[in-house]
């Protein structure tokens, strides 16, 4: 599972990126964990990565 800031730092976007993706549902699935942190399985992020492929 991958922290935030590991999703991020990968996609090479900002944080407030990654949450207005959330909010018009358009990033990967989350896991919200008790204390409110998020984790994204490394699974999801490559099916979501995937499904944003462009076919040219």
């Amino acid at each position: 599972m991958l922290t935030l800031p590991e999703v991020c730092d990968e996609l090479q976007i900002s944080r407030s990126t990654f949450y207005d993706w959330r909010q018009k549902n358009r990033a990967p699935r989350c896991i919200k964990l008790p204390n409110g942190e998020l984790r994204i399985r490394r699974m999801d992020l490559d099916d979501w990565l995937d499904d944003c492929e462009d076919v040219a």
